[in-house]
């Protein structure tokens, strides 16, 4: 890292945080910014989804000579949308490439998603994840698979392969163990196979502030001042329990036959940490889950509020396991159904990532239209 890189940032990856960058576009990485950002932020990863891509492709003029060679080719609107989104990620592996050298694979990933129409189709999502893997081309890929029960028996086909996976829309704890249990079964198949299980990395992304979004507006119903002194404390409980479930499950002999073998633990990743109320301190997602061998995936506006005024103290996580499950136990005291919430926000997640891509191969439709004019 740069001394040009500022303090908290420097302290967040003292105490085992990996800062990423929840954003990508041809226009960041063709003009610097990307490599400014790994040189001057510490950035050491970024993830991908299809809201980014809709957002990246619908500003400015960065594809449309590439739109334009799919156009004369003839390419459908999902042919198009797949050659566009995996150069850009192509592209990004090559500039996180000195990362993911320096770090012996662990970092220097980015991500990408499988269409999240597949999200309920466990063949369909095998299917797209190596076509995805072998298109990028790059061994620092990461392919995001989402946690849906269909999405389970996918992530363990996907590593057996030797495909490394970035389990993505996890809210709940139960889901979470199932992915970790996901994990260790991949890994198990990849070494009955005999591949190489170094070789094979996953994180597994907690969202946070989604969390704190939905159970705010039920504590808000209930406005009692009870339910007051819970407001903004759901998100960040929630993912402290799931660090908590994480040491469990990784110091349990199954994990450590595997890790005798060569593999590397599935590090937890905290996603959403882009505080959605204003009454909250911009950082609170990122400087309240510190932990060893955690990921923080920051939009640029978190990691810039983060770079500039966040207060790192060390890690916030391992020492709060009481206060976290006592802040759940007020929510079900208070009538707010915790399996309820979880499980709506699974479903918004899958929704909100179908709408992003609608609009995407819309957009890309009237691209490829306008070139063909």
């Amino acid at each position: 890292m740069t001394t040009t890189t500022p303090q908290p940032l420097q302290d967040l990856a003292a105490n085992g945080v990996s800062i990423w960058l929840d954003d990508l576009s041809r226009e960041r990485i063709s003009s610097g910014n990307l490599q400014e950002l790994i040189d001057t932020r510490g950035v050491v990863g970024v993830t991908t989804n299809p809201s980014i891509f809709q957002a990246a492709l619908a500003e400015g003029h960065a594809y449309d000579e590439q739109v334009e060679e799919l156009s004369r080719a003839g390419r459908t609107v999902d042919e198009a949308v797949f050659a566009l989104t995996t150069r850009d990620v192509h592209d990004a592996c090559e500039v996180m490439k000195p990362v993911w050298e320096r770090t012996d694979g662990q970092d220097g990933r980015v991500s990408i998603e499988v269409d999240p129409r597949s999200a309920h189709d466990t063949a369909k999502t095998v299917e797209e994840a190596k076509a995805l893997a072998a298109e990028v081309g790059q061994p620092n890929v990461f392919i995001k698979i989402p946690a849906t029960v269909e999405g389970l028996p996918a992530i363990s086909q996907v590593l057996a392969e030797g495909i490394s996976v970035n389990v993505t829309l996890i809210f709940s704890l139960d889901r979470y163990r199932a992915v970790m249990n996901a994990f260790l079964t991949g890994l198990e198949q990849a070494r009955e196979q005999g591949r190489d299980l170094s070789t094979i990395r996953s994180v597994a992304s907690f969202f946070v502030s989604r969390v704190d979004s939905e159970v705010d507006k039920r504590l808000d119903a209930i406005g009692s001042d009870e339910a007051r002194s819970v407001r903004g404390k759901a998100g960040i409980a929630n993912a402290r329990l799931a660090y908590q479930a994480y040491e469990e499950v990784f110091s349990t002999p199954r994990w450590a036959s595997l890790e005798a073998a060569g593999a590397h633990p599935q590090r937890p990743l905290w996603a959403s940490t882009g505080v959605k109320d204003e009454a909250y301190p911009d950082t609170m997602y990122v400087t309240e889950l510190v932990a060893p061998g955690t990921v923080n995936t920051m939009p640029e506006k978190t990691l810039e509020a983060t770079a500039d005024h966040a207060e790192v103290t060390g890690d916030t996580v391992t020492g709060a396991y009481a206060d976290a499950a006592a802040v759940l136990d007020t929510l079900e005291r208070l009538g707010i159904s915790y399996s309820e919430v979880v499980d709506q926000l699974e479903r918004e997640g899958v929704d909100k990532f179908e709408k992003s891509w609608a609009e995407l191969l819309d957009g890309v439709t009237r691209e490829l239209e306008k070139a063909s004019a």
